[in-house]
Parts: structure tokens; sequence; C-alpha cells
């Protein structure tokens, strides 16, 4: 069997090695000013044969082919010309501003991958290969997680762990302005959208570690991305099995109002429905986004970016089997459920944003942000499990059922949990340029303030063999039933109630500065910077909390050495600490710790990259070790998605590992990387002794892989491949960690997509083809989990009363499934 999707592998990824030549275009749009910041009208853009003039407003858009040097030749009558070499990558919609004066220049090459990023130890992600993405849950984290150091073991979710860290520890910017997961989310399926809408994106950048003092207090990662600001009117939409999205764009005749709006819908019963849990899913996930940009002139600028989400999360489980154990002792968990869930996660979200450039030198900001949610957790479900043998006697009547049941009980869980949270943001913003850009500092100022208002009330009771079994950490009566009566009182196996009004005032800011300049004849870039941040908890009930604040510094060296090969090596070294956000707040009781301290890590990363041709393409090769250092360390259970804290920053912990990184041009026009990761992250609970943290996964291997069809040139391909080692399997509750130590089985995925562009040879149809009024038409077909391995997230612990052990029972996750897609843009 193993040799079989060896095989079917290794056929895919030879058929992705043939090349068919295209020949993608790409769009460059920007404003031309002269030395005073005024528009400039009547300038001529030209690329050879082909040009385009400036309007009123100095506005210009031109095509030019893509994956080649092109030089742009910007002409006027009263100006000196200007060159600017350019190379773009396919569909890419690039905007590129110029400023003529009296003096002859020719600007310095402008390649989508520039030093810039290198300097920040950024990776930057086509906005077209992740909207081309193959994944069950389409979007930029369905690319991250291809990235070594990124891990992710859930299709079904958004969410992902970055060296070691948790769900929680990423930083997340659209358009500069943080934005926020939900709270109550227990389990993959319940999440439905991620918050980022990719028809809308222009710049996805991504760092996993030691990342600049600008960005703000988490431990592990930053994801910053920009929304598109529309240069014309167009219209996208998308439709599948999955749901479908409809995106419109467009921009005034004065080009100074632009505005690009998407509507989303998602149903994911098609996936969950693979799952071994029969179950009545009535799911709805549905969003709609907008973002408003406004600029009266050359000083100003305002954005407006909104958001509105529904989740709706119905329910309702009727049975499951899973088998396990092993060859000789086959074992069958069999659960019949009774009940339902019903849960809602509504979200609103505003955001204003003011820029004010006084002048070349002087940038100045302000950001201020409304997020509020209100999300509700309500199930009862009761649960009578068969724990019992099956048959392997080949022959057998009853081969493959359970013939003897080992362990019988029941199960009930109830939830009412509801939360209400409103988080308020105000941030001003400075960039300075000095001595003629040699140098620049950075600062900032944030007030946020969270208001919580939360309400936990959920019990599981658990029977089996006929009595009901008491919690371990409860000093209660001996319970040997059924040899005695128990004369003790009933209660559940596990209750948490609590009602917690909170209010938290953060005040935080960072000032940063950078340089360029030379050792010898190498290039050296240095980023120094620090950053603050200051918090109080105050709420019903709380009368000593304390202020806290905490001082980050982290710093930046970059070397680019004066040889033939292109090389640039990165230092990066800083504190990171994180405040505790509310969830970090709360104890597995449900109280809330108001003095919980913030987690601190310190980061070393020493990277290399390296860009080379081959076969006369562009490739990098990227190289990162990092070590992590934590203290204070609030530990946590992981299930499924849910974070549960211990709020008492009672452990030590690191992290180090590898990752490495080929993309490239492996077929031309296209993009594509294989990864590698190693990655070993411990912890040490009250000086008990160093065992894995719930992310502890070791080895990581990802591919994401875009091929055209040499016999079908319209046909696109796209692949893609995660193998990770296993992770920590978790423990039952009440239970001491330590003494389980168990991993899941490893996890292995592969996503493969194909898509029939109508729209790709557009260029040569007559105008009055009906497909010359598309810019993109295509159908495609996809298979989900392509080799139909059974993955697990979480293990389900169920006692056998016979052997008295507990059985962690694994909780597989999507099968084999098949999508059609179509997708159209006018």
């Amino acid at each position: 069997m193993r040799t079989n999707k060896f095989l079917f592998t290794l056929l895919f990824l030879t058929l992705s090695l043939h090349v068919f030549a295209q020949n993608p275009t790409s769009k460059v749009a920007g404003i031309v000013l002269d030395e005073n910041n005024n528009p400039v009208e009547n300038v001529n853009v030209s690329y050879q044969t082909k040009s385009v003039t400036t309007d009123s407003n100095g506005f210009y858009e031109i095509s030019v082919p893509a994956n080649q040097k092109v030089v742009l030749v910007f002409t006027h009558v009263s100006l000196k010309n200007i060159t600017a070499t350019l190379q773009l990558k396919p569909n890419e919609n690039f905007e590129f501003h110029v400023m003529m004066n009296d003096k002859a220049e020719q600007l310095n090459d402008v390649v989508i991958t520039s030093n810039k990023r290198r300097v920040q130890g950024i990776t930057s992600i086509e906005p077209e290969t992740i909207r081309r993405n193959t994944s069950a849950m389409p979007g930029v984290e369905s690319v991250l997680k291809t990235f070594a150091g990124v891990n992710a073991n859930n299709e079904l979710s958004s969410g992902y762990n970055v060296r070691g860290g948790n769900y929680d520890e990423n930083l997340v910017y659209v358009n500069e302005i943080e934005v926020y997961r939900p709270f109550l989310i227990r389990s993959g399926q319940q999440e439905g959208l991620s918050f980022t809408n990719t028809a809308m994106i222009q710049n996805v950048d991504f760092s996993a570690g030691g990342f600049q003092a600008k960005f703000g207090d988490k431990l592990s990662s930053v994801l910053d991305i920009t929304y598109r600001k529309p240069t014309k009117y167009s219209i996208a939409a998308e439709a599948s099995f999955l749901g479908g999205s409809l995106t419109g764009e467009g921009i005034s005749k004065n080009k100074k109002w632009s505005v690009i709006t998407g509507i989303r819908y998602r149903d994911n019963s098609l996936l969950v429905n693979s799952q071994e849990t029969q179950t009545n899913f009535r799911p709805t996930f549905a969003d709609v986004q907008t973002n408003v940009n406004f600029m009266p002139n050359k000083q100003w600028q305002f954005s407006f970016l909104g958001n509105a989400s529904q989740n709706k999360y119905n329910y309702q489980p009727l049975t499951r089997q899973t088998n396990f154990g092993t060859i000789d002792e086959p074992i069958a968990l069999q659960i019949f459920y009774e009940g339902q869930e019903k849960d809602k996660y509504q979200t609103l979200f505003g955001a204003f944003k003011t820029t004010f450039v006084k002048d070349d030198n002087n940038i100045f900001k302000l950001i201020t942000s409304v997020y509020h949610t209100q999300e509700q957790e309500y199930f009862d479900i009761y649960a009578a499990y068969y724990l019992g043998e099956v048959d392997t006697n080949i022959g057998s009547e009853t081969l493959g059922q359970v013939t003897f049941n080992r362990g019988i009980g029941t199960q009930l869980n109830h939830a009412r949990n509801d939360l209400d949270a409103l988080i308020v943001n105000a941030e001003v913003k400075g960039t300075h340029f000095l001595k003629n850009k040699k140098y620049q500092i950075d600062w900032g100022f944030k007030y946020t303030r969270e208001n919580i208002r939360d309400r936990i009330v959920e019990w599981e009771v658990i029977d089996s063999a006929g009595f009901s079994i008491n919690p371990p950490i409860i000093n209660l009566p001996h319970n040997d039933q059924p040899y005695n009566p128990y004369i003790g009182p009933l209660v559940p196996y596990q209750s948490v109630r609590a009602t917690n009004f909170i209010d938290i005032n953060r005040f935080s800011g960072f000032t940063q500065w950078n340089t360029k300049t030379t050792i010898g004849s190498s290039q050296f870039w240095v980023t120094a910077g620090a950053r603050f941040h200051n918090w109080m908890v105050a709420g019903d009930g709380i009368s000593n909390a304390k202020n806290q604040t905490v001082f980050s510094p982290r710093a930046q060296f970059a070397l680019k050495p004066d040889w033939e090969k292109d090389m640039f090596f990165r230092l990066a070294i800083g504190y990171y600490y994180q405040p505790p956000f509310y969830r970090e707040l709360r104890d597995l009781n449900g109280q809330v710790n108001p003095n919980v301290k913030a987690q601190q890590s310190i980061h070393f990363v020493l990277s290399n990259d390296y860009n080379f041709k081959m076969n006369n393409r562009p490739f990098k090769l990227v190289t990162e070790a990092y070590y992590k250092s934590m203290n204070d360390v609030n530990t946590y259970t992981l299930e499924n998605v849910r974070i549960r804290y211990r709020a008492n920053n009672d452990a030590t912990a690191y992290a180090y590992g590898l990752d490495m990184r080929l993309n490239g041009e492996f077929v031309p026009g296209t993009e594509s990387w294989l990864s590698f990761g190693y990655m070993k992250t411990e912890e040490n609970q009250d000086d008990r002794g160093y065992i894995a943290r719930p992310t502890d996964q070791r080895l990581k291997f990802g591919i994401l892989f875009q091929d055209y069809m040499p016999n079908i040139p319209n046909m696109k391909l796209y692949l893609n491949l995660v193998y990770n080692t296993g992770l920590p399997g978790g423990s039952p509750s009440y239970a001491d960690v330590y003494t389980y130590q168990s991993r899941l089985r490893d996890y292995r995925r592969a996503d493969v997509g194909f898509s029939y562009i109508l729209t790709e040879r557009n260029n040569e149809r007559n105008d009055g083809h009906w497909l010359k009024k598309f810019q993109d038409l295509s159908v495609g077909f996809e298979i989900f989990n392509l080799f139909d391995n059974q993955n697990a997230i979480t293990n389900t612990w169920v006692r056998d009363v016979y052997t008295k052990n507990q059985y962690g029972i694994p909780n597989y996750m999507t099968t084999r499934v098949f999508n059609i897609k179509l997708t159209a843009k006018l």
C-alpha cells in the first residue's frame, strides 16, 4: 500500500516537471509627481511600442510582460526623462510611483523580492499563489502551512503554530491594523472563515521570528497583509460545493476615491460529513468586508476597513465507530449520541486610518479600530459508548464486528457559555528620513481598552458500569461499587462555573532606527529598536491587581557581501513579551488571575538566503537556524483548537530548530517551493523536568507545486503536500501531563487541484468573442486528502472497567473529498 502511494506521488511530481511556455502579463499603475509633490499631467509612459499618458491627477496604468526585465520610459516636455527597470510576477498589479524633475535619473531595478524584505527577514507570498492554492480551508493560512517552522494538523482550522508556539502567539495585521480570532472556538470545524479575504489582498508578508520592534507583542510570528487599492472597475466571483464569494472594486473618475468589497459564504458540510462521526450538520458561515480609500490631495489619505461576520454552527452527532489497537488485539470504540450543539459567533469590526505626508521625509499615521464579538456555545450531548474486541477471523460471519464488550459507559456534556467582548484601539505612528534617507526612524504609541463579559457554565458526567465516576481531585469517600454501596455525594466528573466582568487597559509603544552603510565593499544594514507595554486588569471582584510593565529591545543585522554569488546573511536577536490576553488570564476553573505575568522569549535567529539561477530561471534557498529561551511560561492544554491555560506562569521552556526552503520557477511563470524543518520544544513545570510541549512536532516537509500540463495548455495543476511527525497526544482531564507522553500518528496530507482556464489565450481571440468580456474564467476540480490518510488531531480518553486501563482513541480528521470550483472575473 505504501509503495502504491509513493508511486502515485512520484507520478504527479513527474507530470509536473513538464514545462509549457506561457506569455503572462502584469500591470503597472501609479502616480507621477514633480519635485513639489504635485501631480504631473501628460507624462508619456512607454514600453517598446506600447505607451500611455498620465491624466490630470498624474495617474497612469500600463500592461507589461511578466518574468522578464522591462524598461519603462517616462517623458515630459518640460521635465527630464526617467527610465525604470522592473521585473514582475505573472498577473501582478504593481503600484509604482515616480517623481520627475529637471535632472535626468535612471531608477534602480525593481524586483518584488527586494533587499528591503531580505533585510527584515520577511517572506513575501504572491496573492495569485494564495488564490490558486488547493486546500480544504483556502486562504493565506493554507499557504503558510507549507512553510518550514509553521505547523497545523487541522485542515478545518485557519489556526497555525510557529516554531513551537500556539495559535494565540501570532500577530496578524491587515492594513497595519491588528485583527483578532474568536474566543470560544474549540473545534476547527466551527471556524468557518478566516478574517482575511484572499480576493482583496495585494501584499502578504510573513516573519517566523526575530521580527522588528515596530510589530506588536507576541512570541512567535507576524503576518502582515495589505489590501488592494483598486485602479479600475472589476467584479470577481467564485463558487464551489464549499461555498462562494463575490468581490467588486472600483475607482472614481477623479481617482480620489476607491473601494473594494467582498462577500463570502462557507459551508463545511462536505468536509465534516467525511469524518467518522455521523451527524446532522447545518453550518452557515458568512461575512462582508469593505475597504474604502480617499485621497483628496497629495498629502492626505483616508481609509476605512470594515468587516461583519456571522457563524452559526448547529451540530447533532448520531454515531461514531473508531477502530484502533494492534493487529493482535484490535479494538473498536462505538458511540451512540443524543442531543445537539448550537453555537453562534457574531463579530463587527471597523477601523479608520489617516495618513499625512508632511513632506518627503516625514509621514504620520493615526489608526483607530473597534472590534466587537458576541459568542455563545450551547450544547447538551449524551454519548453511550461500547469498547469492544473486533473479530479478525477470516471467513467468520462476524468479521470486522464487535464480538465482546470490554467496557460500557455513558457521558453527558453540558455547556451554556456566553461571551461579549469589546476591544478599542487608538494608535499614532510616525516615520522620518534623515540625511538624504540614509537613516530612518519609526515610532508609535497605542492605547487599547478591552472590555470582556464572560459566563462559563459547563460540566461533564461520566458513568461506567452503572455508577458515576467521581473527579480524582476532590476529597470524596472511596467509591468501590458494585462491591459496596457508595454513600457520598454525586458530583460531576468535571465542572466549571464562573462569571467574569473584566476591563484591561493597555499602553504600548515603540521606537526604531535603521540605516544602511558599508563594510569595505559589502553592504550592511542595522535595525535597532525597543518596545514597552503597560497593562492593568480590573473588574468585578478584583482588588489586588498589579500594574505591570515590560520592556523589549530588539535588533537585526544584515550583510550582503560583495561576492559574485548573491548571498545575504542576517542575524536577529531580541526580547519578545506576550502580555496576557483575556484567555491567558483565565485558569482551568474559569477564574481570572489578574496578576498573570507576560510570557518572555529571547529570540536568536541566524539566516542566509541565496539567490541563483537554474536553467535561466530565478531560485532562492533560504536557511534559518533559531533558538528561543522562554521564561514565565503560561502552560496550557490543547484540545483540537481550544487552548486552556493554567494562568500561573509556572514553567520555563525552550525551542530550537532549522528551517530550509527552496523556492523558484520550477516551471516558467509560476512559483513553487520545497521546505524542510526540524524543531524541538520542551517545558519544565515547577522544576519537575523537561517534557514535550503540546506543539512539539519534530520534522516537517512541505511542497507547494504549480505546473502547466503540456498536452492541454489551458490546464493548470496545483499540488499541496505536507508531512509532519506526530504531536503529543494530550492527557485525560485532571491527569498529570507528566504521565501521558504518548504521541499521535504522523500527519500526512496531499491536496491537488486542476484548473482549466478558458481565457488563457484571450489575446488571440477576436474582439467580439464572448470570452473577451472576462479577465479570468476557469473551472477547477479539487481532491482533498488525495491518498485518504487518517490524520488525528486529539485523543478521546475512554476507560476500560474490565482491565482498569484508559485508552486514547484518536479523533480523526477528514477523509478524501472531491470538489468542483468555478472562478470568473470581469
